[in-house]
């Protein structure tokens, strides 16, 4: 089968590590166009990645018209997800976008509408279910292998000072923590639980002392469906040793406790899982290797649905449970106050595996 026609659109730094790091490792795909706005982006690009000129677009529209995609990878910034997913959408392609793939719930809605309407299929990278640890823990929970969960403890920690005088991009932005970090945290929880969350109360705040301009640590309590009650604990200016990217977990069931780390770099290698019954000694469990991990994953994943005319994984429709805790997150930070979270219509757990 001819692999799916690929066009990128967003080629910040980010970006283009996917343009240069991901995109060409993965055969079941053909990038046939690169587009910014920016055209020191582009530049970067060619320079970066040896690109030719004839595929590098400053209008979406333009590069649609002359290379003919099947597909988008959208990596801009958050705030061209939406105008630029729909734009793709209404030209009929498919479209893989970052997290969060809106602002809000209300817009994500109407880009899973947009993309039902149309018939084509809106993914959204949910990169770090894609490693071995979540996996095999998902299915340890469905098994009830150590009888029922009834607590999860998270934490994550990092020290971030990227970018030119220790300011990266997410250190301007509202919300650098709970939008641009912890939404991977409340997805691996949806996979692993297959239930959705009810209440969350959650503090968010920023030290004076900070480079962040919004609140860059927070703690939450998350009560899921079926009284699984969540404690997370997130922080990027931490001085405790710093944690893999999936967090610290600690999981505790009726006859034993599971502890696992995840997404340590991409490096699936890292994986660890340990799980200890009670009364007995712990032992680390043999996890599954997986192909492709990470962005890897996602982009498989993406094209394999397409071909075979199914919905992926981490469909838009599935991740509008990801951003109602998200959103509810961040609401009741700001109110001060536990927030029921609505329900969305949207999926639980794993729908197709790679």
């Amino acid at each position: 089968m001819a692999p799916l026609r690929l066009l990128q659109v967003g080629l910040g730094p980010h970006g283009r590590n996917w343009a240069r790091q991901v995109v060409p490792q993965i055969e079941e795909v053909e990038l046939v166009a690169y587009v910014d706005k920016d055209p020191y982006a582009l530049d970067a690009l060619r320079e970066e990645s040896k690109v030719a000129p004839a595929l590098c677009f400053e209008s979406l529209k333009e590069a649609i018209a002359a290379t003919q995609p099947e597909a988008v990878l959208n990596t801009t910034a958050l705030a061209a997800h939406v105008p630029l997913t729909t734009a793709a959408l209404d030209a009929g392609l498919h479209v893989l976008v970052e997290k969060p793939f809106a602002p809000s719930v209300a817009l994500a809605e109407q880009l899973v509408e947009a993309a039902r309407v149309r018939g084509v299929v809106l993914m959204v990278s949910q990169n770090y279910r894609y490693f071995p640890a979540p996996r095999a823990i998902a299915t340890m929970v469905h098994e009830s292998a150590l009888g029922r969960l009834f607590e999860i403890s998270i934490d994550f920690r990092r020290y971030s000072t990227a970018g030119p005088n220790g300011r990266g991009r997410h250190h301007l932005e509202e919300q650098p923590l709970l939008v641009d970090m912890s939404i991977h945290h409340f997805d691996l929880l949806r996979l692993i639980l297959s239930r959705e969350p009810h209440r969350i109360f959650c503090e968010a705040w920023n030290p004076e002392w900070t480079s962040f301009s919004g609140p860059s640590v927070a703690v939450a309590s998350i009560v899921f469906e079926g009284g699984v009650v969540v404690s997370y604990r997130g922080s990027w200016i931490s001085a405790a040793p710093v944690t893999p990217w999936a967090g610290e977990w600690r999981m505790e069931f009726e006859n034993g406790e599971v502890t696992w780390t995840s997404a340590a770099d991409s490096d699936s290698t890292q994986d660890n899982v340990v799980v200890r019954p009670r009364g007995g000694e712990p032992r680390t469990v043999a996890l599954t290797p997986m192909q492709r991990t990470g962005g890897f994953g996602t982009l498989t994943e993406f094209a394999a649905a397409i071909r075979a005319g199914r919905e992926p994984e981490t469909s838009g429709r599935h991740n509008l449970g990801t951003m109602a805790l998200m959103e509810a997150a961040v609401e009741s930070a700001s109110r001060r106050e536990p927030v029921t979270i609505r329900r969305t219509g949207e999926i639980t757990g794993v729908i197709n595996a790679i």
